[in-house]
């Protein structure tokens, strides 16, 4: 049987507790999107399978001999000693795994970490040599170069034109990243030297000079750093 329920006035302060609901309502709503958005921004893969996906990817170069520069140079490089150049840019999931977080603007595990600036990829050089047995730096310009020629002696790595279907430029029309090795490598096994995302070098910037050198470092200061490969 159903009992009778009897008529009541609306309280007076009811706007006040209405509104004092929805502002509840609405703190536990941005509480709830908090967790979700620290949760979506935790580390995909740990620190250790960070590690091993990098030390995993990692090809080794030749040492060997070649022209460095675009513009009329005549720079002959002779780098003496062979090293080990990863064979993909860091992704966001392996940033993600060394440093706890991840700033690129477009998110995506397999997309190469962005927004990043040489003093963020020293402290991830850091932590990456302070959980192995070290050695990772960032490439020297004339190393990046060398790796990115492959032997060519073409403008480009596979030739003296450049369309969208060797790389992610401009004219690719995508306006964003795409994910590492989307497109075929080098000769070295090295992709996504041309495009996608700059790549940072070790290097102070400096102008190139005629002549001779061996395993160069770049200037000994400057007021910037190299970027090197070009971007989307």
């Amino acid at each position: 049987a159903a009992s009778p329920i009897k008529n009541k006035a609306i309280p007076k302060n009811a706007p006040a507790l209405i509104a004092g609901a929805i502002l509840i309502a609405f703190v536990l709503v941005l509480f709830i999107y908090s967790l979700f958005k620290s949760y979506g921004n935790a580390p995909r893969i740990s620190l250790a399978e960070g590690i091993a996906s990098i030390e995993k990817e990692m090809v080794l170069i030749p040492s060997g001999r070649f022209m460095m520069g675009d513009r009329g140079d005549k720079l002959q490089v002779t780098l003496t000693k062979p090293f080990y150049m990863a064979k993909y840019e860091v992704t966001q999931e392996q940033w993600e795994g060394v440093m706890g977080k991840n700033p690129s603007e477009v998110k995506g595990a397999k997309l190469p970490v962005t927004m990043v600036s040489w003093d963020d990829c020293q402290e991830f050089i850091k932590k990456l040599n302070a959980s192995t047995k070290g050695g990772y730096r960032l490439p020297y310009d004339a190393e990046w170069e060398y790796t990115c020629r492959a032997g060519t002696t073409t403008k480009y790595s596979f030739g003296d034109e450049i369309t969208p279907q060797d790389a992610n430029y401009d004219d690719s029309k995508l306006g964003k990243p795409v994910a590492v090795g989307s497109y075929r490598p080098n000769a070295f096994g090295v992709y996504d030297m041309h495009g996608n995302v700059w790549e940072w070098c070790n290097d102070w910037y400096g102008s190139l000079q005629d002549g001779e050198v061996t395993d160069p470092k770049g200037p000994a200061t400057g007021e910037r750093r190299v970027l090197r490969g070009g971007s989307f």
